[in-house]
């Protein structure tokens, strides 16, 4: 700064209310102060400015991984609203442990970050309350806290999943499989409910949770539920990455869908509608998703707001209806939302307006 100062003959003060824009330099100082600077290639040193200014311009996103497509959506749509903004992001994970999250909070508010946006891993949140987290502005999706002070973006995954279990229950199938993840998330949770609540209600017995970490214990799982005495006529997987795993094991035990089993499953795959038979599926707004998240954080952010109640917005579902139900749906798939989702959507949004 002071080289640029003497080149362009005016004082280091100078220099720094032009880069900051801070108070008012003249049009012909101002010049020289920009011409100096890119004759030098001068620099600023964002370390010192955040130092200085106690605001560092960056926020963080800490996901569970990045080889679920849903989070890797979610991160590339916060990443697009903070450019915006003129915000750098830094993204972390947390491998779905509580301990690794915490750690990586505990980095970033060291780093002086300026938010985050959190998808929690499983565990206990609490330390979250520690003083040094009461200055960062913290929204989640997908997952809650138990902490109220907290934004949250959801969907509805327990409507969500009734609905596409009370598809398969309309072909018929009366022994329904519902395959899932850690069945300690908050999401697995919430769309067994409605797994249940669905095959409750048309009065059949809701199968045990099968749980399928690996495409192994995928195929292993599947493989004895279709070969009992009394087999499962369809399977709902309740996310993308246990699709996956669904799509292998079938594929594994040369079972014929929809012939043999049918299959829905929740998130939408970007080769739902290319593969042979297409998928049924319940679709998030996974790129909304993220991007509702970062302009709660950015609100919060511009307004140095730390509220004692943190809004929670939730976003509508569709239930994409294609082949693997066993429809014959066009290539493109037909759609229908989940009456109970928007509505719920809409007064969340209502809710966030009055706020």
């Amino acid at each position: 700064m002071a080289d640029v100062a003497r080149l362009a003959g005016v004082g280091k003060m100078t220099v720094s209310r032009v880069l900051s824009g801070s108070a008012n330099v003249s049009d012909a100082t101002a010049d020289r102060v920009h011409r100096a600077i890119g004759m030098l290639n001068y620099q600023p040193n964002e370390l010192a400015r955040s130092l200085r200014s106690l605001h560092s311009r960056t926020i963080a996103v800490i996901v569970p991984y990045l080889y679920d497509s849903f989070f890797a959506t979610c991160a590339h749509a916060i990443s697009t609203v903070a450019k915006q903004h003129g915000y750098s992001v830094i993204l972390t994970t947390s491998d779905e442990e509580q301990e690794t999250e915490q750690r990586q909070t505990n980095l970033m508010v060291r780093r002086r970050i300026d938010g985050m946006v959190i998808i929690p891993a499983p565990g206990d949140d609490r330390y979250l309350r520690a003083e040094m987290y009461s200055r960062v502005h913290i929204v989640t999706l997908d997952r809650p806290l138990a902490d109220p002070r907290f934004d949250s973006v959801l969907v509805n995954n327990s409507a969500g999943t009734k609905m596409a279990v009370e598809h398969l229950i309309g072909h018929g199938h009366r022994r329904i499989g519902f395959l899932g993840v850690g069945r300690e998330l908050y999401t697995m949770k919430a769309r067994y409910a409605g797994y249940r609540q669905a095959m409750m209600r048309a009065g059949l017995a809701a199968e045990p949770y099968m749980e399928c970490r690996t495409p192994e214990q995928a195929v292993e799982q599947i493989g004895a539920a279709l070969n009992r005495g009394q087999p499962l006529s369809a399977l709902f997987a309740a996310n993308n990455l246990t699709t996956r795993y669904l799509l292998h094991a079938l594929n594994t035990l040369h079972v014929d869908v929809p012939e043999q089993v049918a299959t829905a499953g929740f998130d939408d795959l970007d080769v739902a509608d290319i593969l042979q038979p297409t998928l049924t599926v319940v679709r998030q707004p996974v790129y909304q998703i993220g991007e509702a998240a970062a302009n709660l954080l950015f609100e919060r952010i511009l307004r140095r707001e730390f509220p004692s109640t943190g809004r929670r917005v939730v976003l509508p579902l569709e239930l994409v209806v294609r082949s693997s139900c066993g429809c014959h749906a066009n290539a493109q798939g037909n759609s229908k939302a989940a009456e109970t989702v928007p509505a719920r959507a809409e007064r969340a949004a209502a809710h966030s307006r009055q706020n």
